[in-house]
């Protein structure tokens, strides 16, 4: 049996977010749940999910 992964956490490490790998944000063969989180957080900014904290 195979199986296949369509979702998983966004790869920011503060992040909580679970992502849809074909919603996602692709950078660097990590899967990210917002330009945010995928540019590591330049100016602070979280990414703005609800419930979610994240930042740098």
């Amino acid at each position: 049996m195979t199986a296949t992964i369509t979702q998983m956490k966004c790869a920011c490490d503060s992040c909580l977010c679970i992502v849809n790998i074909s919603d996602a944000i692709s950078k660097n063969g990590n899967y990210y749940c917002s330009d945010a989180c995928a540019n590591g957080h330049p100016d602070g900014s979280g990414c703005s999910h609800k419930g979610c904290e994240c930042h740098a």
